[in-house]
C-alpha cells in the first residue's frame, strides 16, 4: 500500500541515524553498507516493538516539521521517490503527509502492518477543524500503536499504544496518553504542566494514500489553510519544543512554560540551520528572505 519497495531504506536509515545494531534483534550489526558510508546498517531489522521504536524515534529526531514549499508556491509531491529526494537526499523536512509516508514506507519496507488514519486538530479551543492530520496505526502482535512523525513540536517522538486508553505514556520529559470518546474516536492528549491538552482526534476509518493526496491539496492551496503564507517550520526536541510560526519563534517546556522571540529577516536563514537543520538552496533562500522581509 505504502510502497516501501521504491524506498531505499538504507539512504534512509543514514539519514534518520540509525546504524550499527540499532533495531536489530540480535543487537549486532553488519550486512550492507549504509548510503552514505556513515555506518553499517543493521544486519536485521524485524517487525518487533524494538525497532518500531527505534525507527519512530530516530525519524522524529532527525527530520523536522516545515512546509516551506507551500509558503514558496511549490506543489507538495507525495510519491514516494520525491518525498525521499526532499526529505532524505535533500535534507529537508517535511509536514504530516510527507512524515507520515515515508515513515509508512520505511516501516512496510521493514516488514509492518501499516494502516492510515485523518485525524482532526483540537489544538485551537473549541473550533470544529476539518479532517486534515495523517496519522499511523502500526499492529505490532495484535496490538495498534499510534505512530505520527508529522504533527509539529507537540507531536510525539515515540510510538504511543492504542489498545490502553487512559494509560499515561512517558516519552522522556514529555507525557501522553489516548482518551477514549463515543463512536470509536480516540484522542491523542498531552501534559502541559498539570493540564491535560487534546491535541487530535481520529476514528477507525482507515485512510490510504490517495486519501492523503486530497487532504494534501486542500493544506497545500486551500485559502483556509493555515500553511499558506507563513512560515511553519518545527521541532519535537527532547528537552525543549521549538516552533517558527511567521516572525515568531516559541520554545515549549514540558512544564508549560513557553518563550516567545521576533525573529529578524537577517537571523531567519541561520536560524532555520541552527534549530533545525534546515539549509535551504541559495534560490529558496533568497526567496524565503524575500517574503519575510515584506513584512517588515
Amino acid at each position: 500500500m505504502w510502497n516501501g519497495d521504491e524506498l531505499d531504506l538504507d539512504a534512509y536509515l543514514a539519514r534518520i541515524g540509525i546504524g550499527a545494531g540499532d533495531g536489530a534483534a540480535d543487537g549486532e550489526g553488519g550486512g550492507d553498507g549504509d548510503a552514505d558510508g556513515s555506518g553499517a546498517r543493521p544486519r536485521e531489522l524485524r517487525p518487533d516493538l524494538k525497532t518500531l521504536y527505534a525507527v519512530h524515534r530516530a525519524h522524529t529526531a532527525a527530520i523536522p516539521f516545515e512546509s516551506l514549499d507551500v509558503l514558496l508556491g511549490r506543489p507538495v509531491a507525495l510519491e514516494v521517490k520525491a518525498i525521499e529526494d526532499k526529505l532524505v537526499h535533500a535534507r529537508r523536512g517535511g509536514y504530516c503527509y510527507e512524515q507520515n509516508t515515508l515513515l509508512a514506507a520505511a516501516l512496510e519496507r521493514i516488514g509492518f502492518e501499516v494502516s492510515g488514519r485523518g485525524a482532526r486538530n483540537r489544538t485551537r479551543g473549541d473550533s470544529l477543524l476539518p479532517v486534515t492530520h495523517a496519522v499511523l496505526v502500526v499492529t505490532v502482535e495484535g496490538e495498534p500503536w499510534l505512530c505520527d512523525a508529522g504533527f509539529g513540536y507537540v507531536g510525539p517522538r515515540e510510538p504511543v499504544p492504542l489498545a490502553r486508553p487512559g494509560a499515561e505514556v512517558r516519552q522522556g520529559a514529555w507525557t501522553y496518553a489516548v482518551h477514549a470518546e463515543e463512536e470509536g474516536v480516540l484522542v491523542l492528549r498531552a501534559l502541559r504542566g498539570d493540564v491535560w491538552r487534546d491535541l487530535y482526534a481520529f476514528s477507525p476509518q482507515r485512510y490510504h494514500p490517495v486519501d492523503y493526496v486530497l487532504l494534501n491539496h486542500y493544506s497545500s492551496s486551500h485559502p483556509r489553510s493555515a500553511f499558506l503564507g507563513q512560515t511553519i517550520v518545527q521541532y519535537p526536541g527532547e528537552d525543549v519544543r521549538v516552533a517558527l510560526v511567521g516572525r515568531e519563534l516559541t520554545r515549549l517546556y514540558p512544564d508549560g512554560r513557553t518563550e516567545r522571540a521576533s525573529v529578524a529577516t537577517e537571523d531567519l536563514l541561520p536560524l532555520l540551520e541552527r534549530e533545525f537543520g534546515i539549509r535551504l538552496s541559495e534560490r529558496d533562500a533568497a526567496e524565503l528572505v524575500r517574503i519575510h522581509r515584506s513584512g517588515d
